[in-house]
């Protein structure tokens, strides 16, 4: 149904996650993201955007991500139709992938890394995600790296229903947040990278340049 990324670049601070589904508004079900706390992703046969929330907020009152999926499988009976992970603003992961969603199912996690997906249309997407995450320049942008790793994901196999949505969200402290989504659309990754290419270039991307950051609340110029 839907593969996921969340990861935090140490060198710069960033957090960034993107996702792609067979479905409809992946960014709206799967995505959420604090630029002081950090960022969830909740999908699955029964996607709950209340857990994405919740892990949000659970964070945020100094938990970490491990003892917050233990606290959840505590009290949620239908975790077993969905799958969910976390990333922490300092870099902890966690992640996990409930039998009942449809295989193939798959995760990884590692620190400031972690993908998770299920209804794949392959063995080999996370792995190719996760491979392809290890590898990669980390001079490259955080936002570019991501948006490779939905790539690579596509090519080993992707949603076996195919794609038809895909977002991204990507926080910095002393930046605009950078929150794109394609909602419906039968190329949703490429159509992804072409709208990134727009809002990060010309004269949007220079206006983004003077609006209030976390660090800078009250910047106007």
């Amino acid at each position: 149904m839907t593969y996921s990324v969340l990861a935090r670049d140490p060198e710069t601070g960033t957090i960034g996650g993107v996702a792609t589904t067979g479905s409809y508004c992946v960014g709206g079900w799967v995505l959420r993201g604090d630029v002081k706390i950090g960022m969830s992703a909740s999908q699955g046969a029964s996607a709950s955007t209340i857990l994405g929330d919740q892990m949000l907020a659970q964070m945020n009152g100094g938990d970490a991500p491990n003892f917050i999926i233990q606290a959840i499988q505590e009290k949620d009976q239908g975790l077993e139709h969905r799958q969910i992970s976390m990333l922490s603003i300092e870099g902890q992961t966690a992640v996990y992938s409930g039998k009942s969603n449809e295989s193939i199912v798959d995760d990884f996690h590692e620190e400031n890394f972690v993908t998770a997906g299920n209804m794949l249309g392959g063995d080999q997407v996370i792995s190719s995600i996760k491979d392809y995450y290890q590898s990669a320049d980390t001079n490259l942008p955080l936002a570019e790296r991501l948006l490779e790793c939905l790539k690579q994901g596509a090519q080993a196999g992707g949603d076996k229903r195919g794609l038809l949505s895909a977002a991204m969200l990507i926080l910095h402290p002393d930046q605009a947040p950078l929150t794109l989504r394609i909602d419906h659309h039968e190329d949703p990754i490429t159509q992804l990278d072409l709208l990134y290419q727009k809002v990060t270039s010309g004269d949007y991307y220079e206006w983004t340049k003077t609006v209030p950051t976390r660090n800078n609340p009250y910047r106007y110029k």
